[in-house]
């Protein structure tokens, strides 16, 4: 996670639109408050309470604004800003929505035609000590993430570790924790490789090829608890794995567009000064015309044939893959986009915003913010950023990219990285097993600030 504004993001700055004043002394405002502080809390114990994150950040969006509405209404205040409000979040989510769904749609295409089995299989048969895996696989999470993503590059080499490692738990903890800081570190320097970077991007606050002054600082992030946790790895080699693995029909030139798509999405931003998403939506298109043109060199449209087709091929339907997006993350993003704007229209934001950024000044905020990702989900915590809209130069919007990028690796449940690889790893990775590698991680975090100070300040 961790991957992903129409009218306002189409000019370069995103800001809430304002409301009526400072309401947040209101008694239904502090009910508001509590109900957002409840479901968030819901959120971070998902695991426990078996309750998809969705479920109750709509339900507290809903309920958060219906409050709204009734406290503008006894008051007597204009009513008017309501509905501006509540349709600049619903554009800054469309365009998020737009950009999302073509990305991953894209990844679940490239997961059926056996691209990442493939990479899987590839380097479990190389015959790697359990060492060198450790290396290769974080090295490989760095450099996948920031264009597929975090959290499908930690399920990736997740299951790669696993494959190798079941049995061998010295190796599988600290391999699985260095995917989680690798595949973390790796999306902080580009827009593709996390929401927040790509939120960051399409609020105009950093130009597309300005995070890249990140990859430095994102290197060292990685590498310092990498070195750090080598010496407990062990350095024997396991069982190799000499089975073979064969990709389907297209799935070469499905990557090839995946990649086109991308770039597709930078052009349009660059060249034809358009939002993103537009170059996203017609990179999908491609990929909707090569699947008809598979179809028809495959016979894949020959009834006769489906069921040796089917086998041969797999099934290529462009629609069904949009259906297999990640909806409980898409849904999550709507509620915290519009829970935290309900909290900016009532004031609460803007008065955090003099609170931390007046008093404290911009560093200081925005090296606390990104510790604080390591226990609230970094995008509610860049959201809500972006919605104060702080005066910051582009150092310091560079500097909240990365500590709310790096520093959900600080904990297992601060990233979807994390988390995911929690669900995957058979109770082999758990809070606790992290939570010994903690001080490794906390030290690539300072380290990484220190070398932004250094390389970029």
């Amino acid at each position: 996670m961790g991957l992903v504004a129409a009218t306002t993001l189409f000019s370069p700055v995103a800001m809430a639109a304002s409301g009526p004043g400072d309401l947040t002394g209101y008694g239904l405002a502090f009910v508001c408050l509590f109900i957002f502080t409840i479901a968030y809390l819901a959120v971070i114990f998902e695991e426990k309470l078996h309750l998809r994150k969705s479920k109750p950040m709509l339900l507290a969006s809903g309920i958060i604004w219906a409050l709204i509405s009734a406290l503008v209404t006894a008051e007597g205040l204009p009513t008017e800003t309501i509905e501006q409000a509540v349709m600049h979040d619903l554009e800054e989510y469309a365009a998020l929505l737009l950009f999302l769904l073509v990305a991953m749609t894209y990844v679940n295409v490239l997961e059926e035609r056996g691209v990442f089995n493939a990479l899987r299989v590839w380097l479990v048969g190389q015959g790697f000590s359990y060492r060198q895996l450790f290396w290769v696989t974080g090295t490989l999470a760095f450099f996948i993430s920031p264009v597929a993503d975090n959290l499908t590059t930690a399920l990736v080499m997740g299951a790669v570790i696993m494959s190798v490692g079941k049995d061998e738990p010295r190796f599988a903890v600290p391999a699985l924790i260095n995917v989680v800081v690798a595949a973390n570190a790796g999306g902080a320097f580009s827009p593709f490789g996390d929401i927040t970077t790509l939120m960051v991007w399409q609020a105009g606050k950093v130009e597309f090829f300005g995070f890249f002054a990140l990859f430095l600082p994102s290197v060292v992030n990685y590498l310092v608890p990498a070195l750090l946790m080598t010496p407990a790895i062990p350095n024997h080699r396991p069982e190799p794995i000499t089975s073979k693995f064969r990709m389907k029909k297209g799935a070469k030139g499905m990557s090839l567009l995946f990649l086109v798509t991308i770039g597709l999405a930078v052009t349009f931003e660059k060249v034809f000064h358009l939002p993103p998403f537009l170059g996203m939506i017609t990179g999908l298109s491609l990929l909707m015309f090569y699947t008809w043109l598979l179809k028809l060199r495959t016979g894949g449209y020959v009834l006769a044939h489906r069921e040796a087709h089917l086998r041969k091929y797999g099934r290529l339907d462009t629609f069904e893959k949009i259906s297999h997006a990640e909806w409980d993350t898409l849904f999550f993003f709507f509620g915290v986009m519009f829970a935290v704007g309900g909290l900016s229209y009532l004031g609460y934001l803007q008065l955090l915003s003099v609170n931390m950024y007046g008093e404290y000044g911009p560093f200081i905020t925005n090296v606390a913010a990104g510790i604080m990702s390591a226990v609230i989900d970094n995008i509610p915590v860049m959201f809500a950023i972006l919605d104060m809209s702080p005066e910051m130069d582009q150092f310091q919007w560079l500097l909240i990219t990365l500590t709310a990028g790096v520093g959900g690796s600080l904990l297992s449940v601060g990233s979807a990285a994390g988390v995911a690889l929690m669900g995957v790893s058979k109770g082999q990775y758990t809070f606790m097993s992290h939570l010994r590698w903690s001080w490794a991680v906390l030290l690539g975090f300072i380290a990484s600030i220190g070398v932004h100070w250094l390389v970029n300040g």
